[in-house]
């Protein structure tokens, strides 16, 4: 296929015309005119994005953080910049899932964040409810 040929099916492929219609002003196959079409929507689609990159900088180590497109934002540079600088900043979780329960056993009433199934407040007391034992 000639450059001239290419240059016809994108005219004629933005302009609207189908695979047939292309491939029968042009002469050629109408599978041709498909595989070419899909080809270049498919090294189209692989371009870098217009758009730049947006830069962010991570709150532990300060290092810049560089955003795609398209994609989540990332807060922190690693996995332990993260681990740092939640265990340093505990005061910004956000516990919306702390829900207060009575422990069977010894009836101590306890916080159990994030588990619907916590049922006992220690694992000496699942012990002692699980295999007896004294109270």
């Amino acid at each position: 296929m000639t450059a001239q040929e290419k240059q016809k099916i994108a005219s004629l492929s933005e302009k609207g015309l189908g695979y047939r219609k292309i491939a029968a002003q042009i002469g050629i196959s109408e599978n041709t005119v498909k595989s070419y079409l899909k080809r270049m929507t498919a090294a189209d689609d692989q371009k870098e994005p217009d758009q730049p990159a947006a830069v962010f900088s991570c709150p532990q180590c300060g290092e810049e953080i560089r955003q795609i497109p398209g994609r989540k934002t990332k807060r922190f540079c690693s996995d332990s910049c993260r681990y740092k600088w939640w265990n340093s900043h505990p005061n910004q979780l956000r516990r919306e899932s702390l829900r207060q329960s009575v422990c069977p056993v010894c009836g101590k009433t306890f916080s159990a964040y994030g588990s619907r199934n916590r049922k006992y407040c220690s694992h000496d007391c699942y012990i002692r409810d699980r295999f007896g034992g004294e109270q």
